[in-house]
């Protein structure tokens, strides 16, 4: 039996301190921009879309390039622009793997705001013991609705190397 999501409607003042008490909880990793293209012209800012590179944090070799739609012009420029909830991942193996200790079985790795204080786009590790196989799966959110929007990607262990697990 499949259950239907829960809506709660929240009052404004509430729905504003649940956003700031998430962006306050959640730590923002900032990735480095290794590219972008523009994709809408404004005098004073135009829309990109960037790739921004992000280390594993535990997962010593392994790099997620993630792309994103970024909203320039002027609410763009001042950071208060809202970003589109489209985002693309692929995580590669770029050097030899290392673990800083055990992993668990899921966990947020990256999170990244998309607006002032509403949304953030997300990445998180899901180990695939059976495979033998770290997954990372990147969605957005909002502090009352979130987004079906994801995308996936895959590293697989080299030979010899197994995922420690908590």
């Amino acid at each position: 039996m499949k259950l239907a999501p829960l809506r709660i409607a929240l009052s404004a003042p509430l729905t504003a301190a649940l956003a700031l008490a998430s962006t306050i909880l959640v730590p923002l990793a900032h990735g480095e921009e290794v590219g972008s293209v523009n994709t809408n012209f404004h005098i004073t800012g135009s829309d990109r879309v960037v790739v921004e590179a992000y280390d594993d944090p535990l997962v010593q070799g392994v790099t997620c390039y993630v792309s994103r739609a970024r909203t320039g012009g002027v609410k763009g420029t001042l950071g208060i622009a809202e970003d589109p909830t489209e985002a693309s991942i692929a995580c590669r193996q770029v050097g030899t793997i290392h673990f800083s200790g055990p992993l668990k079985q899921q966990a947020d790795v990256f999170s990244v705001s998309m607006s002032l204080i509403f949304k953030a786009l997300h990445v998180v590790r899901v180990v695939d013991t059976k495979r033998n196989a770290l997954v990372y799966l990147t969605y957005s959110d909002r502090v009352v609705s979130g987004s079906a929007k994801n995308s996936v990607s895959a590293v697989p262990m080299p030979a010899g190397i197994t995922i420690p697990l908590k």
